[in-house]
This record gives C-alpha cells, sequence and structure tokens, in this order.
C-alpha cells in the first residue's frame, strides 16, 4: 500500500512538471501595444508635461516587460532628479537622490547599442543640472561629451529624434550653471543643426533668453546675486530689491545726492515689514524703504492686518517701469517726469491706455530706451518681469546715471 502511494504521488509531480514545462514563460504583455518602448515614449511624454506619477507609471511597466530595457531606466532617473528639485525634505532629497543614480547606473549597464548609450548620457546630463550635486556642472560636460562621440542612426532615437537633443540639454546646465554665453552657443548650435527639428522650438527661445542675458551683462560686472536673478523666468519684489541696491548702487547713489550729513544719518526705514525679517534680501528690502521708492512699499495685508513686503510677489513690467521712473526722478530731481505725460489721448502700446496709472512711467521708460515694448508693438503690462528683462533696464539706467 505504501508503495502504490508513493508510485502515485512521483507520478503526480511529474505530470505537474511536465504541465508546467509545456506551459512555457510567464506571458507579461497584454497587447502588442503593451509594449517596452510604447510606455518608454508614454513616459518621456508625460515628463515633457509635468506628469511625474504617469511618467514613473510608464518607465516601471516598460522595465516590467523587460528587465533590461536601458531607456525605462533612464527615464526613471529624470523622474527622481525632478522629484529632488521639487522637494525641500532633506531625507526625501536624499532617497530619490540614491534612486535616480542607482537607475542611471542601470541605463548605462544595460545600453547595448550606440542609441541607447544616447539616451543615457541625456539622462546623465538632465539628472545633474536637476540635483546640482557636487561638481554638477563638470560631471554634465564629461556626459556630453561621451554622448557627442557616439556614432548613431539618428532613425532609432524613437524620442529625442536627433543629436541636438544632447546639444540642448548641455546648453540648459550652462544656463543652470550661470554659465550664460556657452548657453547661449549651444543654443545656437541646435539652431544650426538642422533647419526644423523638435529641439528647435524650445533652443530658439531658450537662445533669445540667453542672448538677452549676455547682452545685459556685456561691459558691466554683474554679481552671482545679479547673474542668479537674470536666469530666473519671473522677478520678484526681493529680486528687484536686490538688482537695484547691489547692481546698481542705490543706496550710494541717492546718497551722494543729499549734501547734509547729519540729515542722511537720520533716513531710516520707519519699521521692519515680518515678513522680511529673516529673508536674505533684508538689508536690500529696508533700502527701498529708507528711500522711499514708489511701488516697492509694504503693502496692507488683510489675513495677518499688518504691513508686508511680499517678497515673493512677481513683478509685473508696468510696476516695474512704475518702480524705475521713480528711481529716475530720484537721480535727476527733476519730479515733472511723474506727469510729463498725462494727458495724452493715444498711447502708442495698444495693450496700454493712456489712462492707465503706469502709463506715464511707460512711456518716460521706453522713450529713453530703458524698457523695450515688443515686435508685435504691445509692451506687456501685465507680463511678469524675467531677470533677463530686469538686468538689462538697470544696465541702460545704469549707463544714464552719468548724465544726470
Amino acid at each position: 500500500m505504501m508503495k502504490k502511494t508513493l508510485f502515485m504521488l512521483f507520478a503526480l509531480v511529474a505530470v505537474l512538471a511536465t504541465v508546467t514545462g509545456c506551459a512555457g514563460p510567464q506571458v507579461r504583455s497584454l497587447s502588442p501595444e503593451d509594449n517596452p518602448e510604447h510606455h518608454y515614449l508614454a513616459g518621456m511624454k508625460a515628463l515633457e508635461s509635468g506628469g511625474l506619477t504617469v511618467a514613473a507609471e510608464k518607465f516601471d511597466r516598460a522595465v516590467y516587460l523587460d528587465e533590461k530595457f536601458s531607456k525605462a531606466y533612464a527615464g526613471l532617473a529624470i523622474v527622481s532628479a525632478e522629484k529632488v528639485k521639487a522637494q525641500a525634505d532633506p531625507k526625501f532629497k536624499a532617497v530619490e537622490l540614491e534612486r535616480a543614480f542607482a537607475n542611471l547606473e542601470k541605463a548605462k549597464k544595460f545600453a547595448d547599442r550606440p542609441e541607447e548609450e544616447f539616451d543615457y548620457y541625456a539622462a546623465k546630463v538632465r539628472v545633474h543640472t536637476l540635483v546640482k550635486d557636487e561638481n554638477w556642472l563638470k560631471q554634465a560636460e564629461e556626459a556630453f561629451r561621451s554622448g557627442s562621440e557616439l556614432k548613431l542612426d539618428e532613425r532609432a532615437l524613437t524620442y529625442y529624434q536627433g543629436g541636438e537633443a544632447l546639444i540642448y540639454y548641455m546648453g540648459v546646465a550652462y544656463l543652470d550653471g550661470l554659465e550664460f554665453q556657452k548657453a547661449r552657443d549651444r543654443f545656437a548650435d541646435v539652431l544650426n543643426a538642422r533647419r526644423e527639428g523638435k529641439w528647435h522650438e524650445k533652443a530658439d527661445r531658450a537662445w533669445k533668453k540667453a542672448d538677452r542675458i549676455v547682452r545685459a551683462m556685456a561691459g558691466i560686472t554683474v554679481g552671482e546675486v545679479g547673474k542668479k536673478i537674470a536666469a530666473q523666468d519671473a522677478v520678484t519684489r526681493a529680486d528687484l530689491a536686490a538688482l537695484l541696491v547691489d547692481e546698481l548702487k542705490l543706496d550710494q547713489l541717492f546718497a551722494g545726492r543729499i549734501p547734509v550729513a547729519s540729515q542722511l544719518a537720520k533716513m531710516k526705514p520707519e519699521f521692519t515689514p515680518a515678513d522680511v525679517l529673516n529673508h536674505p534680501f533684508k538689508e536690500e528690502v529696508l533700502t527701498m524703504m529708507k528711500w522711499k521708492v514708489r511701488g516697492m512699499e509694504p503693502k496692507f495685508d488683510e489675513t495677518t492686518k499688518a504691513q508686508l513686503f511680499k517678497p515673493a510677489d512677481s513683478v509685473s513690467r508696468g510696476e516695474m517701469a512704475f518702480i524705475l521712473e521713480d528711481v529716475l526722478i530720484k537721480l535727476t530731481g527733476d519730479e515733472k517726469l511723474a506727469s510729463a505725460y498725462f494727458g495724452q489721448e493715444k498711447s502708442p502700446f495698444p495693450d496700454v491706455r493712456s489712462t492707465s496709472p503706469f502709463y506715464n512711467a511707460v512711456i518716460n521708460m521706453t522713450t529713453r530706451g530703458i524698457m523695450e515694448g515688443e515686435l508685435s508693438g504691445e509692451f506687456r503690462l501685465n507680463d511678469p518681469v524675467d531677470g533677463a528683462d530686469a538686468l538689462l533696464a538697470i544696465r541702460v539706467l545704469n549707463q544714464k546715471r552719468n548724465i544726470y
């Protein structure tokens, strides 16, 4: 009886082994579209629009379908790097930073074709630019050089679609690294690589931004604060205060127009707004308040029922014209400038009515070349001032101060 039982048990095991062997490997794909390449492309497109969760899901699915799919690991590295940039918590940043570099290593390990290596090097440039680890710009340059030496079949670059993509991201790295001339040169290389392409429009916008910064800095020495602000897409009230004090040397300029030392010694801000007590540009803000620069006064905050400076509020182009007009009035001592264009019926700018509170300031700034309108004819009154435009305006004002 025991022998019969053992025989039946062995027979059952043999049958199960046969069935399992005949079944073959587990089928993971659910449809023809459920493949690594499809999910990789969907993940990269989600990255473009800032959809980090969707991008991570797509890259994870690609890796599930093919554990050695190099490009998906490159994508996951970029996702983690974006999270590092977006988060302030040090512990969270450390975890995502480790993931980013671990996925970069996997992307490198599994890249067995030049086109996959290209994705790895592009991701490496992007990751270092986003996380700004030690010697990040140097490491980005090394990755750029290695990627540029690859012999590519550009038709196989399914997402990047051309070697100029690597040049574009190196330009972004230089822009973030405040190497504006190098950034402009790289973006120009993208534009010259081919007449039209996936990266042409982005490179054109970036070239114009870098070019404005280079022109704004030409012939003057700009400190680190000025360089960092110059690269920003929107300038805050605190940023503008810093530019006026650090780059225009506004405090010294105004002080030089007060001949009595005792009078100068009495000039102080009336109070320190609570929202700038621990701000890095506290002294610059207080300098604006000391000189009572119009447009840079504290504002009443309904929530706290207190006068606050609102250092993080962005400055519109109209507001900057208003502020710089007052600086010009204080430099020249010509109070008539404040009403020089009142009463004009027709505005040269379709988006600035002659009845606008900013109209006089806009005309004062544009007729003196301190600020410029657009080729379309508009002034873009309510658009935020970017760093390049702010620095360029202050540079021109700085040049004109010797006239007054």
